[in-house]
């Protein structure tokens, strides 16, 4: 397609300033790709001009068929999101961005990339579906020239398409777009197959082609004779449906009959279902073969009449709908998308609600340990066959096939999942792991007195939304228990100390040591304790730092008499203190000295010498250098020492298991570990260990730095 003729086509259904705002798009993103191209030698842009044309025979918005043109430039080229957003909007910034893969990032594996640029592109399309309606436009191409690819990357972009693409265009009701991701997929992954079947579909055109010219005389007289007005067509069968069929019901091509199908398109409703009463007295229907998708659509908003009709020995499959329905069956998503007809918002809402199953995406990534795994529980839940299941009232809902009552109460509400109790499927009482079926009726039996799901459901469920809902019921609740418990055990530390809890557990105080250990807020911390991430110890000590600060300068300070002497004072800890006998000596905790560290001693008020590392940050004050003493180190080497380190690195699954291993692989003992990750999906592990001097430190920060995706492992001096 030239730039020329997808102009033409966009005039014909968009007003002049919106041709001229995509206009604009196109000469922008040829200057930014000039000088690129193609591995099939042709210039970058005819990439992006056929991406837009895809979208324009969609008739999409104007913002869309722009974003196709740019789609690939903050990927390849040197033009940010920023630049766009000032030369075509915001809205279009966002739709770019959606689609752009993730390049800067280090993956352990390439399939850990892919999984991660997959979740990118989902979530962004959730918050709008136009990102995946580029993403398909553009894979469509690439695929239509993926002959210019290595083999390698064919099968690669075959298998991806498959497993991808090809079903999201189904979810999204893009017919046009799915059939053709398919075929081209079956070419490169089984050519053999792919082109016998071509083969053998021209060989029996000509007897196909007599069989339905035939048929459709037949049906067009007998609507004839009621006054309907009908557009008759024969359907060929797709190559890979027809693949399919013959690989799962394990038959030969001279065995697959409906290599054809009649289509019907009717003027209104009423007209769908008489035609169907005309079929079914010419010819006797196959029981079990019809579906009304007009009274009940798919998810997808597919509606048509499908039945299956036995002429002269052999099955005939009709569809019979509107042609608003066909246009809704070959566009799916594009057919009705609010923004392009410039719809009143609550036409929009209905939309959005026709597409609440994708909703469903950001809920799971949530909960999901990585990239791979939340692919794979997409793939569970959208990629699945399905099944339609009533309430009693007759609401219909969805659910993947193989779904249990514990998935339908989930999906209903998550208080009616947390409370259900029982289930009775078409009036009977069943087990809740009663595998349902299209039709079925579902009541779900609850009780108040329930005390909520059990663990085993997790196993039970097949739909991955339940499985969150149940995973994030025993979450909040361990959580719950968690703070109690921690909040008990740091209150109890304090009063073995003492001190007075009102005093102490001010609301100030303890936000303030919540943010030291790199807590959100105190239920954090209490529940850390709780699950002994960090001990009730540590979290007092802190609280009580400013009580501690506050009585020493209470008291004035008294700086013992150093005198000349060859007596040396010897402690258990380690250290000798120079010219000094008989003080009360202890390692300060801010920076947990070590042997083989600089050390001096501190004279504290009222508490004898703290011994710092000399490098000490609480070192630095006005009168510090007056209380300064000399000490060394005299240690015995079965003497243990704690050290606070902190750990970063790329969040990940497994990546606090490889951290404790490591440690433990050093023959190290660790006193307490906590972790969380942040917005940028970076992980902050905090761990304080038992080690013997210097070396040996140096030791486990080594074995730690040698794991993948670790960023920094640093000394705490608090």
């Amino acid at each position: 397609m030239t730039i020329e003729d997808l102009l033409k086509k966009v005039k014909a259904y968009l007003p002049e300033q919106e041709v001229e705002y995509i206009e604009k798009s196109y000469h922008f993103a040829e200057k930014a790709h000039e000088g690129q191209y193609r591995k099939s030698g042709e210039a970058y842009i005819a990439h992006p001009i056929e991406v837009a044309g895809i979208l324009v025979n969609l008739q999409m918005d104007s913002v869309t068929i722009a974003a196709a043109f740019l789609h690939d430039v903050i990927e390849d080229t040197d033009i940010t999101k920023e630049d766009i957003v000032q030369e075509f909007g915001q809205e279009v910034a966002l739709l770019v961005e959606g689609v752009t893969k993730l390049k800067k990032i280090k993956y352990k594996s390439h399939a850990e990339q892919l999984a991660e640029n997959h979740r990118k592109m989902l979530v962004a399309m959730a918050k709008d579906i136009r990102v995946m309606l580029i993403k398909l436009a553009d894979r469509l191409h690439n695929m239509r020239t993926l002959k210019f690819q290595s083999e390698e990357k064919q099968r690669l972009k075959a298998e991806e398409t498959l497993e991808i693409f090809a079903p999201l265009a189904h979810r999204l009701g893009i017919s046009t777009i799915k059939w053709e991701l398919e075929d081209i997929s079956l070419r490169y992954l089984n050519p053999q197959q792919y082109y016998r079947i071509v083969q053998l579909m021209k060989q029996k055109r000509a007897e196909r082609e007599e069989y339905i010219d035939t048929v459709r005389e037949i049906i067009r007289e007998k609507i004839g004779e009621h006054h309907i007005t009908a557009d008759i067509s024969g359907r060929p069968k797709h190559i890979y449906s027809i693949y399919r069929k013959m690989y799962k019901q394990k038959k030969d091509f001279d065995e697959i009959y409906d290599l054809m199908a009649i289509r019907i398109l009717v003027k209104d409703i009423r007209d769908c279902y008489a035609v169907l009463g005309i079929i079914h007295t010419c010819w006797k229907p196959m029981p079990g073969r019809f579906k009304d998708y007009i009274a009940m659509p798919k998810p997808n908003m597919y509606q048509s009449l499908h039945t299956t009709v036995i002429n002269k020995g052999e099955p005939l499959e009709v569809q019979i709908r509107t042609e608003d329905m066909h246009r809704t069956a070959e566009y799916g998503v594009a057919a009705h998308w609010a923004y392009k007809e410039g719809k009143e918002s609550s036409t929009k809402n209905t939309f959005d609600n026709k597409l609440t199953w994708f909703k469903d995406i950001l809920e799971s990534q949530q909960d999901a340990n990585d990239a791979q795994e939340f692919m794979e529980s997409l793939k569970m839940d959208l990629f699945s066959d399905l099944v339609f299941v009533f309430t009693p009232k007759g609401d219909v809902y969805e659910l993947p096939a193989g779904s249990v009552p514990i998935d339908f109460a989930y999906r209903v509400h998550t208080e009616v999942g947390n409370r259900c109790v029982g289930a009775k499927v078409n009036g009977r009482i069943v087990t809740l792991d009663h595998v349902l079926k299209t039709g079925d009726i579902i009541e779900i039996l609850t009780s108040k007195h329930s005390y909520g799901p059990s663990r085993d459901w997790i196993k039970i469920a097949k739909s991955s939304h339940a499985k969150s809902k149940i995973k994030q019921f025993f979450k909040k609740e361990k959580r719950e228990e968690s703070i109690i418990k921690g909040k008990e055990l740091v209150e109890l530390e304090l009063k073995k100390q003492g001190y007075d809890l009102k005093k102490v557990l001010t609301e100030e105080n303890i936000q303030h040591v919540a943010g030291k250990f790199n807590f959100t807020g105190e239920d954090d911390m209490f529940a850390a304790v709780g699950y002994s991430g960090i001990t009730a110890a540590q979290i007092s000590t802190r609280l009580l730092d400013k009580i501690r600060k506050e009585k020493q300068e209470e008291e004035p300070v008294q700086i013992p008499e150093i005198k000349p002497t060859t007596k040396r004072r010897k402690l258990d800890h380690g250290v000798r203190v120079k010219g000094v006998d008989n003080l009360l000596v202890r390692f300060s905790r801010c920076c947990n000295p070590v042997p083989g560290d600089e050390i001096v001693g501190f004279v504290t008020r009222g508490r004898g010498v703290s011994v710092h590392r000399a490098s000490c940050p609480n070192l630095k004050t006005e009168d510090a250098e007056h209380r300064i003493l000399p000490v060394e180190w005299e240690g015995a080497a079965d003497q243990s020492y704690n050290v606070d380190i902190e750990i970063t690195g790329m969040d990940r699954r497994g990546l606090l298991n490889e951290v404790l291993q490591a440690v433990t692989e050093t023959k190290t003992n660790m006193l307490a570990v906590s972790g969380r990750a942040d917005k940028h999906k970076i992980a902050h592990i905090s761990m304080t260990v038992s080690i013997q001097n210097v070396d040996h430190l140096h030791k486990v920060v080594d074995k730690i730095k040698r794991l993948k995706d670790i960023f920094s492992v640093q000394r705490v001096m608090q």
